[in-house]
């Protein structure tokens, strides 16, 4: 009698299926954990730019340097709010996934990305009316580095949070057992909005 042939790679990945769907897999889910190495390792990134900012603001007997245009404060006050608040958005969105509510999902995640998407171009707008260059002076120079850098990890973050939004369209990909994906963007998100609150700490108030 001719047996018959079973595809090896076909019957671990039916394995794996079967596990993820009974909560029995073997090896557990580090995804989490290496999502908070990687923003540990962001955090030291941005720590050597804020404490080469504070070295340079030690040593300059004026801060910011002489001739240095007044900076406003409500552009960037209301961005902040913007980007503090956007927070508490996307921490709904978490909590409707775990409630398997998919559709609170993509409400509370599309007002996420319309806040961060405002924030960018406010940010934008600022650069385009700000009276300093990035040549002016030192302060200029790190002032630009420093909330571009940012802004290009807002910009990530949300690439993040609409790419969690497209996939939502497949149904089931997530629920109150299976959000990842959720969860890593909820937390650069956090991340991003932590950064900004010390790089408003010392550009603007300090």
């Amino acid at each position: 009698m001719q047996g018959s042939t079973v595809d090896p790679a076909q019957a671990a990945l039916n394995y794996h299926a079967e596990a993820v769907a009974t909560g029995h897999e073997e090896h557990p889910d580090h995804r989490i954990f290496g999502i908070i190495v990687f923003l540990a390792a962001e955090s030291m990134i941005f720590l050597g730019l804020f404490m080469a900012y504070l070295t340079f603001r030690a040593v300059y007997p004026t801060w910011p340097p002489e001739g240095t245009p007044e900076r406003e404060l409500l552009l960037p006050g209301i961005n902040t709010l913007i980007l503090i608040s956007s927070s508490f958005v996307i921490h709904q969105a978490d909590t409707a996934v775990k409630k398997d509510n998919v559709g609170g999902l993509r409400k509370w995640f599309a007002i996420t990305a319309l806040m961060g998407a405002v924030f960018l171009a406010g940010q934008l707008y600022e650069y385009h009316n700000l009276e300093f260059g990035l040549k002016t002076n030192l302060y200029a120079s790190t002032f630009y580095v420093l909330t571009g850098f940012h802004g290009l990890h807002v910009f990530f973050g949300l690439c993040l949070i609409l790419g969690v939004l497209w996939r939502s369209r497949i149904k089931g990909h997530y629920s109150s057992q299976h959000h990842f994906g959720v969860e890593a963007a909820e937390l650069y998100w956090h991340f991003v909005d932590v950064v900004w609150i010390v790089l408003f700490i010392l550009l603007y108030l300090l």
